[in-house]
């Protein structure tokens, strides 16, 4: 079994993680259905992990922005320069992907257009479609989103693997073994329906329209099949070193 490390950034609302568990639970619970299991690192309050120890990590997300460069969260950016260095597999969601970013000489910040929630379209890119990871996604699939900040600027030699009508940066893939997307694998409709409850207000004075994105939430499969698929990729490897 490859040695998978779940990095927490953040813990969701309290309803969320009473109902259906909390972030590093989710994905736990999605990988435990393609039979891996993976530690848990929280990073606010532990020590930076042996990255020798390590065969691939994902990155969750988090209500902390990047932008506000928590210590914590500024102490992971070396750390996953060192991972890159080392081509340690890795894949950020959401926080994990603006951290990420921001790590390999990105910018993430507040999106000018505001808040991204609800479950909405994904395109691939032509990079994307030739992506190992991504590429036997369908070319337009749906995934779950909810976030305020974005990937402004990718980090110079980084591949668009993915977009949106909002975001210009869905997927983006730094190296060989490294990726990162904006939106939630490891949502189910379930949970996104329970972030949108808690957005109505910042929902309506941004002009969109609660209801319409609660009645809009569906199943994400191709999503969601990333976290079982990055692990897939690690095993592969990790067998033959």
């Amino acid at each position: 079994m490859p040695r998978l490390l779940i990095v927490k950034t953040g813990d969701a609302f309290p309803e969320v993680v009473e109902a259906h568990g909390d972030f590093e639970a989710l994905f736990q619970k999605a990988l435990a259905a393609a039979g891996f299991d993976a530690a848990i690192f929280d990073a606010r309050h532990e020590p930076l992990p042996d990255l020798t120890e390590i065969d691939g990590l994902y990155i969750t997300g988090s209500h902390a922005m990047v932008s506000d460069a928590e210590p914590w969260s500024e102490a992971l950016k070396p750390w996953l320069r060192q991972a890159m260095e080392r081509n340690t597999a890795m894949l950020g969601v959401c926080y994990g992907h603006q951290l990420m970013a921001a790590a390999l000489g990105g910018v993430s910040d507040y999106h000018p257009a505001g808040r991204e929630s609800g479950t909405h379209s994904v395109a691939l890119t032509e990079a994307g479609r030739d992506d190992a990871l991504l590429g036997q996604l369908p070319e337009r699939f749906p995934a779950q989103l909810t976030h305020a900040q974005s990937v402004l600027e990718a980090p110079e030699g980084a591949l668009v693997l993915a977009r949106n009508a909002h975001d210009a940066y869905q997927a983006l893939r730094y190296g060989p073994r490294q990726w990162s997307v904006q939106f939630h694998p490891e949502f189910t409709p379930e949970v996104m329906r329970a972030y949108l409850a808690r957005q109505v207000d910042k929902l309506r004075d941004q002009g969109q329209d609660p209801e319409a994105l609660l009645a809009g939430v569906t199943a994400t499969p191709e999503a969601s099949s990333l976290l079982a698929r990055f692990a897939e990729a690690v095993a592969r490897v990790a067998k033959h070193a």
